[in-house]
């Protein structure tokens, strides 16, 4: 069993209480998600989040094929961190943590994905030419909106 990780740091020259606000608000999300994803809460987001939260959404990651998503927010640390695991979707495992860290003229926000790709070797043979450049993608697209929105830490 193959279980790989994903690693993304930022800086945003923003205060520790407005990146927990934007953040970990589930609404938030689509923001930061490229449009061609179809990314759409379902359920889920109508409260701050709590751990037990269950939030669904469709998403349509790969060839246009849209695909319900289900996580719950296993845990939440108020302004330090909030991790959110997938009970239901495209992965075999997927458990997401989400830290915030005061520095100097900004925060620091780390993300660190552990999951676990389906169909066994299949899927191992998949990862490196679809998977991982999408994720990295995602990732990269959201590093330049968090950008615009908030500006570059310098």
């Amino acid at each position: 069993m193959k279980i790989y990780t994903l690693n993304s740091k930022q800086n945003l020259p923003i205060s520790i209480d407005d990146a927990w606000e934007f953040l970990s608000n589930p609404k938030n999300l689509k923001t930061i998600t490229p449009d061609y994803m179809g990314f759409n809460i379902l359920s889920g987001a109508d409260k701050p989040m709590f751990s037990g939260q269950i939030i669904q959404y469709i998403v349509t990651p790969i060839f246009g094929i849209p695909t319900k998503w289900v996580t719950e927010i296993t845990h939440v640390h108020d302004k330090k961190y909030f991790v959110d695991e997938q009970r239901f979707g495209p992965y075999s495992l997927w458990h997401h943590k989400h830290f915030l860290k005061e520095i100097p003229n900004g925060v620091e926000m780390e993300d660190i994905i552990d999951y676990k790709i389906p169909m066994g070797i299949l899927g191992q043979l998949v990862h490196p030419i679809l998977v991982k450049p999408k994720l990295n993608e995602i990732f990269d697209y959201r590093r330049r909106k968090l950008i615009a929105l908030f500006g570059e830490y310098k």
